[in-house]
């Protein structure tokens, strides 16, 4: 965890590092088909589900590593397994250089990867990579008492989900981070006790099943999403289930805890976990020959960050805090928050201005990040003894979106994560204009659950069919097909109708001359096609 993310300093004393810690990575899987044939053995139902209805097949990512080869890697003498990934058939080990360079003599080694990236010059080392149905709105409004919680839900226009009851119901989110004392026994979380949302968790630090213990960070982070208390704190997903996971080592700073966290994100994977939320980030270690370098903040470089990318394409989404080191000499945002499909959280104030802490983008080779703008800066939170006051810190703008997205996809279960993570990224208010403090801005859940209503997916102006758009009068349409009893519907972004046009033949025109300017979403119906989109009026 960066540093920036606990609101303490601990004084680390003077040790010295004989040991490294590396990455063994192995030639191949030979134990696949068995679990092939009986998916049950690696995932649970739960996992498959969620699997099929986003069309995702099985491949080798899911299936365990061979343990013959943990085994024979174990009975080396001076050498410590740490960890295990089977979506990167590797496993993270403790020991002096030279033992670990001895393992390349394995047969079913495929290469050594030294945390120290100076001792990566020979043999077999690591290469970086290279670069349906819908749901309609409820007319029946909900009202809860936010107490002082509520701009930090208002802001995102969360309000108008839990309005419509969508609040987190039939979702599950995974936190990783470094402990929930006080979540067993403190008032706000009685509500989550009492539902039976807490369903399990697991401790990877100490190897134990005791998650209520570690630092407090991770309740504060939790009291975000799943917190409840009338008139005091209310969680952007207070309906949701939630499984508890320590993967961060308060008292130390190491790259192992990179590979707990992808540890547990594959045992959320086969839990079924639909959200994922991290409010922990990874740049500088206790040894500095650890260290990250801004030019491995590339997405597809760092173990956890590469590890992060492939939980999203199991169909889960993976929100993590973009990072307080916005006032450093190190400003970008860490690992994994640099992961291509990672939503990178930065933070604001109550009146929606950036926080000088929050990271800040671009990413090594350029892309937009943070992603998204949440409330970071007095955010609502409870602590283990149950008093709810407020912190600072991306650590709570991260959860506070992760619990917001679990509710919003409550909304439209049928969705993808891709489709998910598009319609809230669209709705920001600095789509159009994204920057490298803001991101594409703060979403607005109001403006993404009408276009999701509306069926409006993919915004992509490569896939519309409309021409020109942006346009200042007429804007045609042409359609694959030559198509009857057909009609355009023009709606604005917030789901109005404002204009509704009968449609022949396989192209046909619309005039928007008596429109404003601004961004309409358009719906066209007839007996063989349907479709809608994204057209702009300047």
């Amino acid at each position: 965890m960066k540093k920036g993310f606990l609101f303490f300093f601990m004084f680390l004393s003077t040790i010295g590092f004989a040991q490294e810690d590396a990455w063994v990575y192995f030639n191949t899987k030979t134990n696949a088909q068995p679990y092939y044939d009986t998916p049950l053995l690696m995932l649970s139902q739960r996992s498959i589900d969620r699997r099929v209805r986003q069309s995702i097949a099985l491949d080798l990512k899911d299936v365990p590593i061979d343990v013959a080869y943990i085994n024979q890697i174990k009975l080396v003498a001076g050498l410590t397994v740490k960890a295990k990934s089977k979506w990167l058939n590797a496993i993270h080990v403790r020991g002096t250089q030279a033992v670990i360079n001895s393992l390349k003599n394995f047969s079913f080694v495929n290469k050594v990867d030294f945390a120290n990236k100076a001792l990566n010059q020979t043999g077999k080392v690591a290469v970086g990579a290279k670069n349906t149905s819908q749901n309609t709105i409820s007319e029946t409004k909900v009202a809860y008492a936010y107490g002082t919680s509520e701009n930090q839900i208002k802001m995102l226009n969360g309000h108008v989900l839990h309005e419509q009851n969508y609040t987190g119901t039939g979702k599950i989110i995974a936190v990783m981070d470094a402990g929930f004392p006080g979540v067993n026994t403190a008032l706000p979380f009685k509500r989550l006790r009492d539902n039976n949302q807490i369903l399990g968790g697991y401790d990877y630090v100490s190897r134990n099943d005791n998650f209520y213990t570690g630092d407090s960070h991770g309740t504060l982070v939790l009291s975000t999403m799943g917190g409840y208390q009338e008139n005091a704190l209310v969680g952007t997903a207070p309906d949701a289930s939630y499984y508890l996971f320590i993967t961060e080592d308060a008292n130390s700073e190491n790259p192992i805890e990179e590979s707990l966290w992808v540890e547990a994100a594959e045992k959320a994977d086969s839990l079924g976990v639909d959200v994922i939320n991290t409010s922990l980030g990874y740049f500088e270690y206790d040894n500095t020959n650890y260290n990250h370098t801004y030019s491995e903040l590339n997405g597809v470089t760092a173990f956890m960050s590469r590890g992060a990318e492939i939980a999203f394409s199991r169909g889960m989404i993976v929100v993590a805090s973009a990072g307080n080191e916005g006032t450093t000499s190190n400003p970008h945002v860490a690992v994994p928050a640099d992961a291509v499909s990672v939503l990178a959280i930065g933070a604001v104030s109550a009146t929606k201005i950036k926080a000088s802490f929050s990271s800040i983008g671009p990413s090594y080779d350029g892309r937009i990040k943070p992603d998204l703008m949440a409330q970071g800066v007095s955010a609502v939170v409870s602590d283990p003894s149950g008093n709810i006051s407020t912190a600072d810190g991306t650590s709570f703008s991260g959860p506070i979106m992760a619990g917001m997205i679990a509710s919003f996809w409550q909304a439209f279960p049928q969705k993808t994560n891709k489709q998910i993570r598009d319609l809230v990224v669209k709705s920001a208010d600095r789509y159009t204009s994204p920057s490298a403090q803001y991101g594409y801005g703060i979403p607005n859940f109001s403006t993404a659950l009408n276009a999701g209503s509306l069926g409006v997916d993919d915004f992509n102006f490569s896939k519309l069919i409309t021409y020109p758009n942006p346009t200042f009068d007429y804007v045609s349409f042409t359609f694959p097909e030559s198509i009857s009893n057909g009609k355009v519907i023009i709606y604005s972004f917030l789901g109005q109708k404002v204009l509704e046009q009968e449609i022949s033949g396989q192209t046909d025109s619309v005039s928007l001359l008596g429109l404003t300017n601004g961004t309409y979403i358009y719906k066209i119906e007839s007996d063989t096609f349907s479709k809608s989109g994204k057209v702009i009026k300047q």
